[in-house]
């Protein structure tokens, strides 16, 4: 038995002389020469025969060209515009979902466990712990307050300012403001009640969920810290200012749980809310600042 074999596709004289002449002004482009050597680091070798039939050795040599596999150095630039947008994204997704649970009270029972942890058994208005650990977290608390962060914000704004720094002063007052907004609306849209569990340790009026003070203390002490870290050349320097920005934001949202103001979901959903906002605001500005460049360059 003779194997069937398939009639072989053959191309008009001027389709392939088409063909090959819009290939042959690709390959004569010098971009698609250095593109895989840019990605790289090195040019890559063509193939001089044709495999395929029917056509020329320059359209063969483009379909046979290997995949260049990218290099670090090439993928850092993409790397640094994509991770906001992943960071964002991330943050919102859990936002979202532990929101989704709050409101369905599928976190009730790990709330009540992890508040009730903290107290005395004998007593649910005593913290455990010495009386000056409740004092420290009363005072940490504090800096996650409305005026403290207020007042921290205008002074940075105004230092920006007198540093003609207009689009850091920009980030830092659409990230605070902005971020003060977006958590009293929170507040109204889910009007979650407080914990009723233990005894307030401080005094607090407005609903539980998010946490105020985890949220703007993210908001507000995320973006000072890049800030900071971005006037800075040593590495070192940037992962201790960010590090202690971070520290803050942390301490500040479990003084909040400590002292039995807000569920420990409330605070974890503040994180989230406040990250994603101060990179969102960043990234805006970021962007905003490299188009207004990218004009002015076309401009001159």
């Amino acid at each position: 038995v003779t194997p069937h074999k398939h009639p072989q596709t053959t191309l008009a004289d001027g389709e392939r002389g088409q063909i090959d002449g819009f290939f042959r002004s690709l390959l004569a482009r010098p971009v698609l020469r250095m593109r895989a050597a840019t990605l790289t680091g090195r040019a890559p070798a063509l193939p001089v025969a044709s495999r395929f039939h029917g056509l020329s050795t320059e359209r063969a040599s483009l379909m046979t060209l290997p995949i260049p596999r990218p290099t670090r150095a090439a993928l850092m630039p993409y790397i640094r515009r994509l991770w906001p947008v992943a960071a964002v994204a991330g943050a919102i997704y859990v936002f979202i979902g532990l929101a989704d649970e709050v409101m369905e009270g599928e976190t009730e029972a790990l709330d009540r466990w992890l508040l009730s942890s903290l107290r005395n058994p004998a007593d649910p208005a005593d913290p455990i712990g010495p009386r000056w650990l409740e004092t420290g977290f009363a005072d940490l608390t504090a800096l996650g307050s409305t005026t403290v962060l207020g007042l921290m914000t205008l002074i940075v704004i105004g230092y920006l300012l007198m540093r003609r720094q207009r689009a850091a002063a920009l980030t830092v007052a659409l990230s605070v403001i902005g971020g003060m907004v977006l958590s009293f609306g929170l507040k109204l849209l889910f009007e979650r009640p407080r914990p009723d569990l233990v005894a307030h340790l401080v005094d607090v009026q407005t609903a539980s969920f998010p946490s105020a003070h985890a949220m703007l203390s993210a908001t507000t002490y995320l973006t000072l810290g890049t800030l900071l870290a971005a006037f800075e050349s040593r590495r070192r320097l940037k992962i201790y200012v960010l590090g202690v920005a971070i520290a803050l934001t942390i301490a500040v949202g479990l003084s909040r749980i400590y002292l039995g103001v807000h569920w420990p979901t409330d605070v974890v959903a503040g994180w989230c809310a406040g990250a994603a906002w101060a990179v969102a605001c960043g990234y805006a500005v970021s962007f905003g600042r490299g188009r207004k460049r990218a004009r002015g360059a076309l401009r001159e």
